[in-house]
């Protein structure tokens, strides 16, 4: 694995410590970025759209896997993907912390990831080539 903090850093030239990488072509994704980047920002960790040539090698993913959910990849911890990366980012943030005891509890965890994929599924690309299949079939499973 190539390291990121050698391979990409934010416009300013400084490393962070962790990448939390998003869907630039999903509007819902774009918005969620902007909104959560100065906070992460805070703690050391950048931003960066999945679509950034260099990230298929950096996080080890066939490109056929690469936007099916975000993925935070923290220096020293390891990377995270879908209800398991916001969970790790809620480590960060100490106003968020409800969302990690949630995760703790019995079944707490996989209501989280199944919340994830259910969100995920019907998130609203800005292109109208999104390469995400949106099947109704999986709504039962909230």
């Amino acid at each position: 694995m190539i390291s990121l903090t050698s391979e990409l850093t934010d416009t300013k030239g400084l490393h962070a410590r962790g990448f939390l990488f998003f869907d630039a072509e999903c509007d819902f994704c774009i918005k969620l970025a902007r909104w959560v980047a100065p906070i992460l920002q805070r703690r050391g960790i950048a931003l960066a759209p999945l679509q950034d040539p260099r990230v298929v090698a950096l996080l080890g993913l066939a490109p056929s896997e690469l936007l099916r959910e975000l993925r935070l990849v923290i220096s020293g911890e390891g990377q995270y993907g879908g209800a398991d990366a916001v969970i790790a980012a809620a480590r960060e943030i100490w106003w968020a912390w409800p969302v990690v005891w949630f995760s703790r509890l019995p079944g707490g965890l996989p209501q989280l990831r199944r919340l994830y994929r259910w969100v995920a599924q019907r998130r609203q690309c800005a292109s109208a080539h999104c390469s995400l299949a949106h099947p109704a079939s999986q709504d039962a499973g909230l």
